[in-house]
């Protein structure tokens, strides 16, 4: 596929440093550190697994440059001591048998540090926090500006030791040098605040200090926020200034966005389209002639093609993408393009364990981060008949797993079609990178000759048996929560009822106005679903309603996420109504009891009961009874286990090899 995507497989050649491709793996945090810092060697499994995939570039996430003080994490890689070179040089060494360059950001966190953690008050430009709620940093001295900067160039040097190709300095998103960079926190009245050329002056320093220690041919990529999104932030046109003062020594320039209060533009929200942010890296590039980076949400290739061919950037950064397919390159070079598991943006397994949960990163799509696809490897030692009833995200990761390691495997499907819930869900417009992931699982789905799929497929014991199974998966997925509230039952979902569940709302998608001003909407549940509701009316004009039982909305929401949809629902100007309890239900309103006690009517023209999913489990009881003096194992998964996110559901379908393996199939 070379000639079909020339430009994505053109060299590039940086100072001394040569990339086969233009594909870069953009530095995100994974929490597989050790507690001291150190590389592990699930970190060098992580990577090898992208470099094998054919990755151009691996750019590694933010090592600290001054522990505890500049540290952003628990298990945050370090470089601010000679002691982690070896295992740094092992890990480039690894990296480098499988033809990919090998970059590391160095980083000092400033105001996104955390006292519970370094065991100090975090530091930065002024002592304004990074973040709404954040810790109150102290202002540096001068000496210590100095004094960080040194440490900048010593871990440069220490990368270069180590066998990196280049370094990248990050000066965006909310740390240090972007505290210093950014009005919007840095307030000082001293050669390092107030103009642009003052705010850049720490930078500056940085980008000298690290050329002088590592010489004249080693590759500097410094990484930017060119638009903030935040009210009195830098702009793209106030990036392009201030980069003038520290452009000279930088080789390439990597172009990203977005502070802690706008990370839905850092770490891209679902619904923003792939490369959305080209134009930044494009506007760059035309003013200064320098080698660009862009990325956001780029999972197709040719969107990649299109922005390299139109000079737009040089190289494509692809984070989560290669997250969820760690042979993407692989995939897209060698004409299996239709394999490509494309991250859906969902922001759960990355960002919501690291960002929201401290916890290391998983993949929503991807069950595997770090083994990528090992299983394949495995072979079943004799036959096996595996029945899996319910084709969605779940089920098919089950039946397509089984398959793979050589099960007979049936799937039972009551729908027409494959996908369950996500399919659905897809069909709202903001939703609809959702639908990749369904389409990539029928796909694998259609390519295994012992996968043998029924749809339409009214799933009875009897027929279960005559399969002969040896393991029954049961992914029955789950239904909307409809209590019992006075009135919810005798009109939620009817045809002539202004009350819907949100699948009933998909349903009806083509027949809401694409004008809906001066439209009242009543949305009861403040999670996941009710947003999607709420997203989907507001940006049609309607004066939307939230009722909530918790004192919060979005409760659980992965960060990018809840950051998102508060903005949105300051933007229309959304009524939140938390604590308030919903006593019955009217054709064209709710009744609700607040949370002082008051009985209050919320009137609509459309309402919506969104209240969470419950299993669905219809035949489960059925199954055990029928089986229950042999020796087939029924494995419940996914929502028919217990309504949760596709996440679950993806895990628990592969983790069908334990299954098998109990068994002795394997």
């Amino acid at each position: 596929m070379r000639n079909k995507y020339p430009h994505i497989f053109e060299p590039l050649t940086i100072r001394r440093m040569t990339l086969k491709n233009r594909i870069m793996m953009t530095p995100m945090g994974t929490n597989y550190g050790d507690q001291n810092g150190e590389m592990t060697f699930v970190h060098i499994d992580y990577y090898e697994q992208r470099a094998k995939g054919g990755t151009g570039l691996l750019m590694v996430e933010n090592a600290s440059v001054f522990s505890p003080q500049g540290s952003n994490g628990t298990t945050q890689l370090r470089i601010d001591h000679d002691n982690f070179i070896p295992r740094l040089y092992y890990f480039t060494e690894r990296m480098h048998k499988h033809g990919a360059c090998v970059g590391i950001q160095i980083n000092h966190a400033g105001a996104s540090a955390v006292s519970a953690r370094t065991g100090e008050q975090p530091v930065s430009a002024s002592d304004i926090p990074s973040k709404a709620g954040g810790e109150i940093p102290r202002p540096l001295e001068k000496e210590e500006i100095y004094n960080i900067v040194k440490k900048y160039g010593e871990a440069a040097k220490r990368a270069q030791t180590a066998g990196f190709d280049c370094v990248e300095i990050h000066a965006g998103h909310s740390y240090l040098l972007s505290q210093f960079l950014s009005p919007t926190t840095n307030k000082r009245t001293d050669e390092f605040g107030g103009s642009p050329e003052n705010r850049a002056r720490f930078t500056k320093l940085v980008v000298e200090e690290v050329r002088k220690q590592v010489g004249p041919f080693f590759p500097i990529f410094v990484r930017i926020s060119a638009d903030e999104f935040v009210e009195g932030g830098n702009t793209l046109e106030d990036a392009i200034e201030y980069l003038q003062y520290f452009q000279e020594e930088v080789d390439v320039f990597d172009v990203s966005a977005g502070l802690n209060s706008s990370i839905q533009f850092q770490i891209d929200a679902n619904y923003l389209p792939d490369g959305w942010r080209s134009y930044m890296a494009k506007a760059v590039k035309e003013k200064y002639g320098k080698p660009c980076v862009t990325m956001g949400n780029i999972r197709d290739p040719k969107v990649a093609e299109e922005i390299l061919e139109r000079g737009d950037a040089d190289i494509i950064g692809m984070g989560r993408g290669l997250i969820a397919d760690p042979n993407w390159v692989n995939k897209v070079e060698f004409n299996r393009e239709d394999e490509l598991r494309k991250c859906i943006s969902c922001n759960v397994g990355c960002a919501g364990h690291r960002i929201g949960l401290n916890l290391p990163i998983r993949c929503t799509v991807n069950p595997a981060v770090n083994a990528n696809d090992e299983y394949y490897k495995r072979k079943v030692n004799k036959p096996c008949n595996v029945v899996v009833i319910g084709g969605g995200t779940a089920g098919l990761e089950a039946a397509c797993t089984a398959a793979e390691v050589g099960c007979t495997t049936f799937l039972l499907e009551k729908k027409a079609e494959l996908g369950g819930l996500s399919v659905q869900i897809s069909k709202i417009p903001d939703k609809k990178r959702l639908a990749d992931f369904p389409k990539y699982m029928i796909n694998r789905a259609s390519k295994l000759r012992n996968l043998f799929i029924f749809k339409n497929n009214d799933t009875t014991v009897d027929q279960i048996k005559s399969l002969n199974p040896d393991i029954i998966v049961n992914a029955t997925g789950s239904n909307p929560t409809l209590p019992p509230i006075k009135g919810l039952l005798d009109l939620v979902d009817k045809d002539d009822s202004n009350v819907a569940t949100v699948i009933k709302m998909i349903e009806r998608l083509d027949t809401y106005p694409a004008d809906m001003t001066g439209k009242k909407v009543a949305v009861v549940g403040g999670g996941a679903v009710g947003l999607d509701v709420m997203e989907y009316f507001t940006e049609r004009g309607a004066e939307v309603t939230i009722i909530e039982m918790l004192p919060i909305i979005g409760n659980g929401l992965d960060p990018i996420t809840k950051c998102d949809t508060a903005a949105k629902m300051a933007k229309y100007n959304v009524r939140q109504m938390t604590n308030t309890a919903l006593q019955e239900v009217c054709n064209d309103k709710f009744i609700v009891k607040n949370p002082e006690g008051e009985i209050e009517n919320i009137d609509f023209d459309l309402g919506f009961i969104c209240l969470g999913m419950r299993s669905n489990t219809p035949i489960i009881d059925e199954l055990n009874t029928a089986f229950e003096d042999t020796n087939v194992e029924i494995y419940n998964i996914g929502d028919s286990k217990r309504a949760r996110r596709i996440i679950e559901g993806t895990e628990e379908g592969r983790d069908i090899i334990k299954v098998l393996e109990r068994h002795d199939f394997l």
